[in-house]
């Protein structure tokens, strides 16, 4: 004898409310430590291969792991913890470098500025208007901007407490993700087997992947510009180069480049007269600035063969939504979500190749 449909329907109502309340309850419990959590899962994805490379130099896992730690201390949490302490240190110099760099009084461009190709016609246009403004008027245009950069990156950085806390908790579940990876990751393999069969499973690596691709791509593109930029900054002697470098890192990690410090670094010393200093740094920033257009992709493009404009719209978006740890958040979002979108298209559609519409293969060394 069945159950009437009616008590088979408030049986599975019940069974789902309780469910998702006991999801909700473990949510809510584990939520202080989500965070740490979500930070420990990216580094530990990212950087298993090197994991597995020292494990087989020094032969077992826990010297490995302490190596790992190590490293990650050295490399990663020191400067970031710099950064973040020179900035909320140096903070009121670094209103008062924006307020005197708004009081500079501007010289006429000299005549090689309109000779440079392509933009120096409008570069010293520009530079003639600078220079033509009153001293008072162009800072008090400037002002208010300073002030509220100053007070944005203070307010970013001023919870250090947190954020040494953040680190520690990062530190400790890092630690045993790297002690019981394999396990780790064979029960997500298995539970997103469990909900898509094998597109699941493709999908759980996949998004591994993304998440290695971007961490590349984004983090060592950011270390190496802001030392190659701090470098250039400390031989050219301009004032306050560790406060200026950790704002490179913070700036660069946000997508946003070494642009806003390297270019008034470079007017600076053309105000100055010192010309040839000058035009070493132009060449200098140039340079550092233009790793975002070949280091930053090769990174990419060796973990995720995905679309380099998904990539990017996924590190931007995520890091306007989430925050910081949207930079790995994003990309792997988009990276599912587009993976699944050319999965039913290819359900639909069997006798085409769908994944050759926005993607060409890349080139072989042969």
């Amino acid at each position: 004898m069945t159950d009437s449909p009616k008590k088979e329907l408030v049986r599975n109502t019940l069974i789902i409310v309780l469910i998702g309340a006991l999801l909700v309850a473990c949510f809510w419990i584990t939520s202080p430590f989500l965070p740490a959590l979500i930070w420990a899962s990216m580094i530990v994805i990212a950087t298993w291969p090197l994991l597995v490379i020292v494990q087989e130099r020094v032969k077992g896992r826990r010297p490995a792991v302490m190596v790992m730690m190590g490293l990650l201390i050295l490399i990663f949490v020191i400067p970031f913890t710099l950064a973040v302490g020179t900035i909320v240190e140096n903070a009121p110099q670094l209103t008062a470098i924006g307020k005197q760099l708004a009081t500079l009084e501007i010289p006429a461009p000299p005549d090689w500025v309109e000779r440079v190709p392509l933009v120096g016609n409008s570069a010293s246009e520009l530079w003639q208007k600078a220079a033509a403004t009153e001293q008072g008027e162009f800072a008090k245009r400037l002002t208010p901007y300073i002030s509220e950069v100053a007070g944005w990156l203070v307010a970013q950085a001023g919870g250090f407490g947190l954020i040494l806390i953040h680190f520690i908790l990062t530190l400790i579940f890092t630690t045993l993700l790297y002690m019981n990876g394999e396990a780790a990751a064979k029960m997500v393999r298995r539970l997103a087997y469990r909900i898509a069969d094998e597109r699941g499973e493709n999908t759980a690596i996949l998004a591994a992947n993304a998440i290695r691709a971007v961490a590349q791509g984004v983090v060592i593109t950011a270390l190496v510009q802001s030392l190659l930029a701090g470098i250039g900054l400390a031989v050219i002697g301009v004032p306050y180069t560790p406060l200026l470098t950790a704002l490179i890192f913070m700036l660069t990690i946000a997508q946003i480049g070494a642009g806003p410090v390297l270019i008034p670094a470079v007017i600076w010393l053309f105000w100055k007269g010192s010309t040839g200093w000058g035009i070493a740094m132009l060449i200098w920033s140039i340079f550092v600035m233009s790793l975002d257009g070949f280091m930053r992709p090769m990174l990419i493009r060796r973990n995720a063969n995905l679309p380099l404009l998904l990539i990017f719209a996924g590190v931007i978006g995520g890091l306007i939504a989430f925050g910081v740890i949207g930079l790995f958040i994003g990309p792997v979002l988009l990276a599912v979500g587009y993976t699944l979108m050319i999965a039913w298209i290819d359900d639909d559609n069997p006798q085409h190749d769908s994944t050759s519409i926005v993607s060409t293969p890349a080139p072989t060394d042969e």
